[in-house]
């Protein structure tokens, strides 16, 4: 039995020679101490040893067992060991090569014009409210006073679904849907992307963003339009900005306007900014068309209420002097960190 046991020892310590890698030593271990490995073998053989030799033989393979794990637990450190100086030797850094910057997002100036434009009405107790971009042809059209056949669609010209289902030209159906509630009254503004056919150059674009404005209340007349335009036109622009109103059709306004600004880079003395007229066009207003009211569920002998609507990114042109409306598309960092 000392020879059997002297010689499994030595064929398991040519095996943990033999063995280069984890697995292969795992092996090893379940074909000497496994259930099925050899030192079980001869432990299943005791019942042929004479009672009086048992405990020599038991004492003989527990210690062949404790010198075959010794053996597998320090092959395992060293291979270990070894293992992870060479994964270090790979991943080894070297500290002279300059850093790695991290790309930081920027807020896009859409989004810095718009955060303006929200503070400026919110902190006249206006409320911001977002509605659906693909509309019914009725709130995008019908429920504005432009029925069809209007020259206005002509010149909204946008993408259709079907004969239904629009993709929306202006934020002005959100207002409807807000004038459908009853809640009265309204001071609300509404922005949003929109959609029409229009070719892409410095100036237009086929998906571009609107903020419009509505408000509806007892006694509302255009001089609190006037005012709160001025008053915003001011905050926007800086408060020596003086205001134009000129007479303008718009279907669901009556009267209506269009709004230049005084030119905030000559001051209005005319420059290349303003193409030497001193003013710049920033919007269209006017007072909401008594028969949108009432198709609203509104009764126009009571309440009356102003509308208006902004390009946001005619403001953020304006604002920071960009030229070509197609650079705030482009995703380009270099144009987008200056902001």
């Amino acid at each position: 039995m000392k020879d059997r046991l002297e010689q499994i020892k030595a064929e398991v310590q040519a095996q943990i020679i033999a063995a280069d890698t984890l697995e292969k030593l795992n092996e090893v271990r379940v074909s000497a101490l496994g259930k099925k490995g050899a030192l079980t073998e001869v432990l299943k053989g005791m019942k042929n040893v004479a009672p009086e030799e048992r405990p020599k033989i038991g004492q003989m393979v527990n210690e062949t067992r404790a010198q075959i794990e010794a053996m597998l637990d320090e092959t395992k450190k060293q291979m270990e060991t070894a293992m992870r100086e060479a994964k270090m030797k790979e991943e080894v850094i070297d500290v002279t090569l300059p850093a790695k910057k991290n790309q930081i997002g920027h807020r896009h100036p859409n989004s810095i014009a718009l955060e303006e434009v929200e503070r400026i009405f919110v902190g006249m107790g206006y409320e911001v409210v977002e509605g659906p971009e693909v509309e019914t042809d009725y709130y995008n059209f019908e429920a504005l006073n432009i029925p069809k056949g209007h020259p206005t669609r002509d010149e909204q010209d946008t993408f259709y679904i079907n004969d239904e289902i629009v993709l929306r030209t202006q934020t002005s159906p959100v207002q409807v849907r807000v004038m459908e509630r009853g809640k009265l009254p309204i001071r609300m503004i509404a922005p949003g992307r929109v959609f029409r056919s229009d070719e892409v150059d410095a100036t237009h674009s086929p998906s571009f963003h609107q903020i419009e404005g509505m408000v509806i209340d007892k006694h509302i007349t255009f001089a609190d339009l006037k005012g709160t335009l001025q008053e915003f036109a001011r905050e926007l622009f800086g408060k020596e900005t003086r205001v134009k109103f000129r007479p303008h059709h718009f279907p669901f306004t009556e009267p209506s306007a269009e709004v230049d600004v005084s030119c905030f880079k000559c001051g209005g003395k005319g420059c290349r900014f303003c193409k030497g007229s001193g003013w710049i066009e920033i919007l269209g207003c006017g007072m909401v068309h008594p028969k949108v009211l009432k198709m609203s569920g509104i009764d126009p002998e009571v309440y009356s209420g102003f509308a208006f609507g902004i390009g946001l990114e005619r403001i953020a042109l304006l604002k920071y002097e960009i030229d070509d409306m197609r650079l705030l598309y482009e995703n380009d960092i270099r144009f987008l960190k200056q902001f």
